[in-house]
């Protein structure tokens, strides 16, 4: 399957919000792959086609990287209950670095991820704020008619119907989100969201803060 601007252009976006529980939201499994759990750290930080933007200190510790899909409740579930105490522990202290990045499992989640890298205009602070907002405020726009909440959202961020517009249709942002996503799947072997890779180590659904200082405590102690 692949994320492409066209389809997301030509199809109604009809995407149902899952049932919010905790778990992980899945693509159609892999056949015959093996789940590896970790990847060397320079591996997964190698440039890709749509630049990284980082929270927290760039020389930190330990590096956190979350593919994540913006239609995802349990991404969601995970930014409202998990991640603002993982920023204020670990990643306002300088202790992680944490970066998100683009793994949309549907054409809808693809075009907000765009839409929020366009309002962001690559300043990784309005870009998370943008995130947060988004995954707030996922039960009004992930519905039927998307169009008219992100619209909605889009204002408020000081875009006009046009530059919404002009954001959904750029086919590079498309290409560039879409690189992210195939390398994700062929290379790191990324088949649910969110996965979080914690210094190389994979870590798998929306877990709690407990949970995340298990795995990154060590990495710590050991600095």
């Amino acid at each position: 399957m692949h994320i492409t601007r066209r389809e997301f252009c030509l199809s109604t976006a009809a995407v149902a919000l899952a049932t919010v529980m905790l778990g992980t939201s899945t693509l159609p499994p892999f056949p015959g792959q093996a789940l590896a759990d970790d990847y060397p750290a320079a591996d997964l930080m190698k440039p890709d086609a749509m630049p990284d933007l980082f929270l927290g200190d760039a020389k930190a510790p330990v590096t956190i990287v979350e593919y994540a899909s913006m239609t995802c409740p349990h991404c969601a579930h995970f930014q409202e209950t998990t991640f603002p105490e993982l920023k204020k522990r670990y990643i306002d202290t300088g202790k992680v670095r944490y970066v998100l990045r683009d793994f949309p499992l549907d054409n809808l989640a693809g075009a907000v991820f765009v839409f929020a890298h366009c309002a962001a205009k690559d300043d990784p602070t309005k870009y998370y704020s943008m995130v947060d907002t988004l995954f707030r405020e996922q039960r009004t726009w992930a519905v039927e008619k998307p169009v008219p909440p992100l619209m909605a959202i889009a204002k408020q961020a000081g875009l006009t119907e046009e530059s919404f517009n002009a954001c959904l249709t750029n086919q590079k942002a498309w290409d560039a989100m879409e690189s992210v996503r195939q390398r994700a799947i062929k290379q790191f072997k990324v088949d649910s969201t969110p996965t979080f890779f914690v210094n190389g180590t994979r870590v798998a659904g929306a877990v709690s803060i407990e949970e995340f200082a298990k795995v990154i405590d060590p990495y710590l102690k050991g600095g």
